[in-house]
Formats: C-alpha cells, structure tokens, sequence
C-alpha cells in the first residue's frame, strides 16, 4: 500500500513517540507533541498498512514558517517519505500564507541536509552548541527556503 499522509491526532502519540525515540539522541516529549496540537500546527504523519513511519510538525506565524520536526522511522528512510512530508509542509506553509519557512538542522545530519538542500533551502546561519549529543553539544545549521 501507498504512503498516505493524514493530519496528526492524539491518539497517534505512542506511535510518533516510538518513532521519535528510535530515529533521534534527544527526542522530543510527548508534552512537546500535545502543545504543538494544541497551537493549531501542521502536525501531519506518513501512515501505510496502520503503521506510523513519520511525522511533521510546521508552526505559521505572521508570513513566516518553521518547521519545527521532520521524523522519519529508521527502517523507513531512503524510500522518499521524509521529501513527501517535506513537499507537503511546504505546502500548507503556502496555504497559512507563509512568504518562506526556517528550520534548525544538526551539522552532523547529512541526509537531512541534502533532503533540505534539494527542497531549496539555504544555509543562512548557526547556532553553536544548539543540540545535545553523546559527546557534547553539536552545532545547527539554520535553513531558510523563500516560498514565493
């Protein structure tokens, strides 16, 4: 079957918190996932056959996007799902008005920065020590993609 993509409901949760788990060294909360349902975020996910394979979460404020979380299940990268998930955040950021979107992405996480670099977004900054890793903080590289 097909990937579909179905905005996010609570009770997807312990799904996205085992993917979450299993693809990132600092994952986000489960109070994390709940705010961003309750702010009214684009909180989508990539479902086949019943089984969770991602989730994407985009906040829209002003004309301006960010996208918050990009997750794709281990098992499940390198099938074009994470470029999917992407195209369709990019999407609703259009539909919410947004003129471009922003997003923070680990140094180290060249897959994710090639999938970035693909969409269109370009390096427009860092920030040192930004995310926590098994040897100390690691730098983000700041993307911005214009959407006009």
């Amino acid at each position: 079957m097909t990937p579909t993509l179905r905005p996010m409901a609570l009770a997807d949760l312990p799904a996205v918190l085992v993917v979450e788990r299993a693809a990132y060294f600092s994952p986000w909360a489960e109070s994390h996932f709940r705010d961003s349902l309750r702010q009214d975020h684009e909180c989508w996910v990539v479902v086949s056959n019943a089984t969770l394979h991602g989730h994407g979460i985009l906040s829209a404020v002003a004309h301006e996007g960010e996208l918050l979380n990009l997750c794709i299940a281990p098992e499940a990268q390198g099938q074009g799902l994470g470029a999917r998930l992407l195209a369709h955040l990019l999407d609703r950021a259009r539909a919410r008005d947004c003129d471009e979107v922003f997003l923070e992405v680990r140094d180290s996480n060249g897959a994710a920065r090639r999938l970035y670099r693909r969409a269109g977004f370009q390096e427009i900054g860092r920030r040192r020590g930004y995310y926590p890793g098994p040897e100390g903080a690691e730098d983000a590289r700041v993307l911005r993609r214009e959407l006009a």
